[in-house]
């Protein structure tokens, strides 16, 4: 075997090498990366299912405010994002 083939099969191991190397590299990165996509999959899944009782305790919340026309709490809400009116006081029939 001459020189030149002999730096050439090295050439090509120590390339083989590298690429092992980076693969690997990539596989726990990628391996990383589907870890925190499936954690923020399972945040996701468990507030959509708490969806109705937030629903629910913004609703209170809003009516409290609306109904004793508390202020504090009304900007609370307000600072969140949540807009509410109150609604006009029904009358009763005669």
């Amino acid at each position: 075997m001459n020189t030149l083939q002999y730096r050439i099969l090295m050439l090509l191991g120590v390339l083989a090498l590298v690429l092992a190397v980076l693969n690997a590299l990539m596989f726990s990165s990628n391996r990383e990366a589907q870890n925190e996509l499936s954690t923020r999959a399972q945040y996701i899944q468990q507030s959509l299912q708490l969806e109705p009782l937030y629903q629910s305790l913004v609703k209170s919340l809003a009516d409290l405010a609306a109904r004793d026309g508390d202020t504090q709490l009304g900007d609370l809400l307000a600072a969140q994002g949540i807009s509410f009116s109150a609604a006009p006081a029904a009358t009763p029939g005669r």
